[in-house]
């Protein structure tokens, strides 16, 4: 075990901080080219994965050079060997207690950032938690993410990695708040102040950045009031005025009243990362492709244009987009649109076009060779009678293990007519179980019925899909084997077996 010496190390790690950690301006002074480049979350949470190694050749293609992992996924990570993409690699909620115990934060360095640096693989952050002090968590995670914080810095910094693997705790835009809505009376909310501080003022001495996730959306989703022209960035809504200081839209708005806050606190010159900003597709009136594209193309023209924010002019912004692929398997307790942020479908295909500034035109490229499954459906039964007892429990239970969020008001197959709804349900099902045939002739109590003619054809507006080829890791990542290993493992086993 690599923890030989802890007192000695407890004594030194602040000056071995402070030697090798570069300063806070040049943070934030890094090259505009570096920071304005777009990164992207990658989410694990769907059905059916993407091979890991075609989502990379993918990233390559459409120039996309940084991408936001929530956790260390061993395929994702073996994947971004050598593939010149700047990762940052996240530690769950549910870890970050653990994380508590130097020894473990220790550990999970060596294993998920030290042996994959080792590997080629290019990591630049860990993400210490995401969102952990989202109400919804009932304060589950407030005495636990500062400790964490601590003990992951502290093992970068003892395994040599201080200078190039920063920390950072992705944090909800609403932790920070303004009483006016003006940004220059912005400040951390008084009833988490107390655990957001000690989280900041770390960050800054260890010259960390701040890390927040926007979501101008979820402001026109849950207020009918909200103006929504100006959570895009096209103009066309009307300037906030504050004190002569002209915000035209809301991004701007709450960048600049977290900057607020910092300048408030002492903290003027800490750098801030985006971690999650985005607009989704699907399963909300105010969630379309036409405003997911008009959103991100908007945001994506800001960041390149260089312009920074009123209160951060010509500061370059680094940002995640979220996401680059639907999960069909995310919790919808926000909404059901949480399943539906990505710019490419689950099947890897661009849901509209858009430009990153990283390629010659608008268009992303799709990934490559992706397999689909049989083309066959399940749909409800051509003579089954919409009166049956049977259908609300079988939709109930389709949709509780598959996904349904397609169905609401104003999405898009919120026009099915009835049978066409039981279709939808019994469909995205069996496909989610990889087609199955109990899945639709059995689970449905004999309402469902498999069928080679493709439903989409029927209801033109909404898609029937088709689900992709499982995904179970690939064996050449898991245990690379040269020719000759593989002959010497033969012959071990035919020696076993002749002892035996």
């Amino acid at each position: 075990m690599r923890l030989q010496g802890l007192a000695f190390y407890g004594l030194t790690v602040v000056v071995l901080n402070l030697m090798i950690t570069p300063h806070p301006l040049s943070l934030a002074a890094r090259s505009t080219s570096e920071n304005q480049l777009i990164g992207v979350n990658w989410g694990m949470q769907t059905s059916h994965r993407l091979p890991p190694r075609n989502v990379v050749k993918m990233l390559k293609d459409n120039g996309i050079q940084k991408v936001k992992l929530f956790e260390a996924d061993p395929n994702a990570l073996r994947a971004l060997r050598n593939s010149g993409i700047e990762v940052m690699v996240g530690i769950p909620n549910n870890m970050l207690s653990d994380m508590g115990s130097f020894e473990v934060a220790e550990e999970w360095v060596y294993e998920n950032v030290t042996t994959y640096i080792k590997d080629n693989v290019d990591i630049r952050y860990v993400a210490v938690g995401n969102e952990a002090f989202l109400k919804t968590y009932n304060g589950t995670y407030l005495n636990t993410t500062f400790p964490a914080l601590q003990n992951v810095h502290s093992a970068l910094v003892k395994a040599g990695l201080g200078n190039q693997v920063t920390a950072t705790v992705p944090l909800n835009a609403d932790v920070h708040d303004s009483p006016t809505g003006l940004p220059s009376d912005g400040d951390f909310k008084p009833e988490i102040r107390d655990y957001v501080l000690p989280i900041v003022k770390y960050l800054s001495y260890y010259r960390c950045p701040f890390t927040v996730n926007i979501y101008p959306f979820l402001s026109v989703y849950k207020d009918p009031d909200f103006p929504s022209e100006y959570a895009f960035f096209d103009g066309d809504s009307k300037p906030v005025d504050d004190n002569g200081t002209s915000y035209e839209n809301m991004f701007d708005a709450n960048y600049d009243t977290l900057v607020w806050a910092l300048h408030r606190n002492g903290f003027d010159n800490m750098p801030i990362i985006v971690g999650e900003i985005g607009w989704p597709t699907d399963g909300d009136k105010n969630a379309t492709i036409e405003d997911a594209m008009k959103f991100n193309q908007g945001f994506v023209d800001h960041i390149l244009s260089g312009k920074g924010t009123p209160m951060r002019p010509g500061v370059p912004i680094n940002a995640y987009l979220f996401s680059l692929i639907d999960e069909d398997s995310k919790t919808i307790a926000p909404g059901n649109f949480e399943r539906h942020w990505g710019i490419f479908s689950y099947d890897g295909k661009p849901k509209y076009p858009l430009n990153l500034g990283t390629t010659t035109g608008p268009s992303l490229v799709p990934v490559e060779d992706v397999k689909y499954q049989d083309n066959k459906w399940c749909i409800f039964k051509p003579k089954a009678k919409l009166t049956d007892r049977r259908i609300d429990k079988s939709m109930s239970y389709a949709c509780s293990l598959g996904d349904c969020t397609a169905l609401g008001y104003q999405t898009s197959c919120g026009t099915l007519d009835a049978r066409g709804n039981i279709s939808y349900a019994f469909n995205n099902y069996y496909q989610m179980h990889d087609q199955l045939d109990e899945a639709c002739t059995s689970h449905f109590s004999g309402l469902g019925a498999v069928t080679r003619s493709n439903p989409s054809a029927v209801y033109n507006n909404c898609v029937f899909q088709v689900m992709i080829e499982p995904y179970y890791g690939a064996s050449s990542d898991l245990i690379p084997m040269t020719c000759g290993l593989v002959v010497f493992l033969g012959l071990i086993l035919s020696a076993l077996l002749t002892i035996l």
